[in-house]
């Protein structure tokens, strides 16, 4: 049985904590487990914009080269024998490259060189992997998009898709020229291969004269199969011959309970009937054929699909099974729910062991889906893994037990760096690495649509549960019931905030549960349309008051406003402790303030934080939590993600020292103490470390914390909930 690595054992047992005894280990079927992510910007330059889009690796799967369509090169990846990555060069191609696959010590690289929309090109580039150099080229006499190389290592299949100008009409069909198929015998010498070309125009219901081929995949008997995504349908071509062997049209799809509408409410209660527009086509076995249904310009049905090839009839459709999946991670792209939803669009299929998996990957979630598929017709989903931004390429790798996803989205201004991600496939017990903050999800619902968790309270007298807000990515704002005892962690109920009897919207950011009953919820504001509020809640989600910062101080406020709420004692003597994350106008740099308020009195006090300083961005608070009346626990962080992270830290500071100031007073400085160092721990599954921690809880004197995922706007979009062990 694996153990967990030296880096994670470091990470439990440092800063004052204890990790508690782990639970009994639950049954360990196999299942796939984040190991690395690799930046590919680490292959060049971090100046630099790059994709990892297609990926192939070499028979021993220690070799991984991937397409990067901005840079016109093809980057190379070392992997472990634990699915460790490492960048290991680039080279340069003679356009953007679109696809690539391996065969022997050869990657065949499908480049394209168009000048334009309708004057499309494209050559294949073929490299020694052995010495890093281009040994030929062929004119594929058009743009090409998908490469696929036949089992037996004969031919290669390439999708010539000359895609549409979709400034043109609307990107409205046909547009010359179209689309075709081209084979490559791969035979003899490299420099001596020869390229067919098979038309498919007049076989598509829809504009069949301009057939676009987007992806292909390849059987054990040379047959390939090719998607028509625009078109809507898939033809099956011999190899050996160029002959049509069949065609049939996609078809259309009716899902019930997906959301439609992109208004910040996660509702899963309409219907989607359209066109599946499939991208992505994999065979499953020599039978049957699955799709990613993306859908383009009339379709996105939000499934995928498996077809009985011979027939074309559809044996299995996903559903909305895609969707829940998502809504029950906390990856749901509401701002997507308008358009095509979670947006399947790769899909990759393979034999590890015993068992043949499908990997059906969500562009817009940001997540792949793990099925068993030993009964094509009954496929069996088991797990959802987060991904980088923008996945595209699935590469299982079946000689190391590895999956590979890249994702292609690169933002260097928003932290967002395109990867590789490698996953293992392992029986190390689900409940041990969950507890060792290794598994993902670590935090999931059962239809409760949750994300943007941006504060944290324990409730009195509660053993398991803690209580989370969520933010302005989502409306009306909601208080989420957690079950922190469970593995995972689990969403298990959601109060809606009312205000004058109507949902409310606030920003929230942090949580207090009263110790007599409902809540404090700390709303941050903008300090232009929007102003910090302390707002108090009954038991019932019913709002009974806003309170006001005194003016002189609000006057002084910034963007960077309320992100933490806690509460220290009960009745007359209840405070209400908030953070502010930065430094406002009238404060002093490097220091960010506690505010307090006493509900008793009305009454607002005021102390100094001491900031750490950073070299990159800003330092800030996220959370406050009590430990008991007078100590506080600070979660302080920079605004980095991944390498750039340095500061994600929990400090411990002593209210009873000082004594705070009211407003226009010089306010005393709190002395503060080091607690917790958050990274060892987001950096122990894998991914890459999150930019915000923002939410911490004690529950009989165990730590957990929450990540706000931003509600995949500009972010990875993961949920996580963080065991932090037990303060000494």
């Amino acid at each position: 049985m694996p153990v967990p690595s030296r880096r994670v054992v470091a990470a439990i047992a440092v800063c004052g904590l204890v990790i508690a005894p782990t639970a009994s280990a639950d049954p360990v079927p196999e299942r796939f487990q984040r190991a690395d992510t690799l930046p590919v910007h680490l292959n060049t330059s971090a100046d630099e914009r790059t994709a990892a889009e297609i990926a192939a690796a070499t028979a021993d799967g220690r070799t991984v080269v991937y397409t990067d369509s901005p840079g016109e090169r093809i980057g190379f990846a070392g992997v472990g024998k634990r699915g460790e990555l490492s960048a290991t060069g680039v080279l340069d191609m003679p356009g953007e490259p679109t696809s690539v696959d391996i065969v022997g010590g050869l990657a065949l690289v499908a480049v394209n060189t168009s000048a334009s929309f309708v004057d499309p090109s494209g050559v294949l580039v073929v490299v020694d992997l052995a010495t890093r150099e281009i040994v030929a080229e062929h004119d594929l006499g058009g743009q090409p998009d998908s490469i696929d190389i036949a089992p037996d290592g004969r031919f290669a299949a390439i999708a010539i898709e000359n895609e549409r100008d979709e400034n043109v009409d609307g990107g409205a069909m046909p547009q010359a020229p179209a689309g075709y198929l081209s084979i490559v015998d791969v035979e003899g010498a490299p420099a001596d291969w020869g390229v067919r070309r098979v038309e498919l125009t007049g076989i598509a219901e829809f504009a069949a004269d301009d057939p676009e081929p987007e992806f292909v995949s390849v059987n054990a008997h040379n047959q390939v199969a090719v998607t028509l995504q625009e078109n809507n349908h898939i033809a099956v071509v011999d190899l050996p011959t160029g002959a049509l062997i069949r065609h049939f049209s996609a078809g259309t799809a009716t899902v019930t309970g997906v959301d439609t509408k992109t208004d910040k409410n996660i509702a899963p209660t309409a219907t989607v009937t359209a066109p599946r527009e499939p991208d992505s086509v994999r065979w499953i076995g020599d039978d049957h054929l699955g799709t990613a249904d993306e859908g383009d310009l009339r379709g996105g049905t939000r499934t995928w699909t498996v077809f009985d090839a011979m027939t074309g009839e559809v044996v299995h459709s996903s559903g909305a099974e895609l969707e829940n999946l998502a809504i029950n991670s906390g990856q749901y792209p509401e701002k997507r729910a308008g358009k095509k939803g979670v947006e399947p669009e790769g899909l990759a299929v393979a034999t590890f062991g015993k068992h043949r998996y499908a990997f059906v990957g969500l562009e817009r979630a940001n997540m792949v889906a793990v099925y068993d598929v030993d009964d094509p017709r009954e496929p069996k989903l088991l797990q959802g893994l987060p991904t980088g931004v923008g996945p595209e390429g699935l590469l299982p790798i079946p000689a190391t037990g590895t999956l590979i996803v890249a994702a292609e989205e690169d933002s260097a201004e928003d932290g967002i760096r395109s990867s590789l991600t490698s996953y293992q496939l392992t029986r190390f017990p689900k409940a041990l690495a969950l507890r060792n903050n290794q598994a993902a999800p670590s935090i999931v619902s059962d239809g409760i649509g949750f994300g943007a968790l941006s504060g944290l309270s324990a409730i009195p007298g509660d053993p398991r549960h803690v209580v989370s807000v969520t933010d302005s990515a989502y409306a009306p704002t909601r208080i989420l019931t957690v079950d922190a005892r469970a593995l995972p962690a689990r969403v298990e109920h959601a109060l809606t905030i009312t205000k004058a009897g109507v949902p409310a919207s606030y920003d929230g950011e942090g949580i207090a549960v009263r110790p007599g009953g409902g809540y404090w919820v700390a709303s941050e504001g903008d300090a232009k349309k929007t102003v910090n509020l302390l707002v108090e809640v009954d038991p019932s989600g019913a709002v009974l008051r806003e309170v006001n910062l005194p003016a002189g101080v609000a006057a002084t406020a910034t963007s960077n406003g309320f992100e933490g709420v806690t509460v220290t004692g009960s009745g007359a003597a209840e405070q209400v402790w908030l953070a502010v994350q930065r430094e406002w106008a009238a404060d002093v740099r490097g220091q960010a303030t506690l505010a307090r308020f006493t509900p008793a009195t009305g009454q607002w006090a005021f102390v100094a934080y001491p900031l750490d300083t950073v070299s990159l961005g800003w330092a800030g608070l996220s959370e406050l939590t009590a430990v008991d009346d007078n100590t506080l626990l600070v979660l302080e962080r920079d605004n980095q993600r991944g390498a750039a992270a340095k500061l994600k830290k929990v400090f411990a500071v002593d209210v009873s020292t000082v004594t705070p100031a009211a407003e226009g007073q010089a306010k005393p400085v709190l002395a503060k103490r080091l607690v917790r160092d958050l990274l060892p721990v987001l950096a122990a599954g894998g991914g890459v470390v999150h930019d915000k921690p923002e939410g911490l809880a004690v529950i009989d004197g165990e730590l957990f914390g929450v990540v706000d995922n931003d509600g995949l706007d500009d972010a990875p979009g993961e949920s996580v909930f963080l065991r932090l062990g037990y303060l000494r």
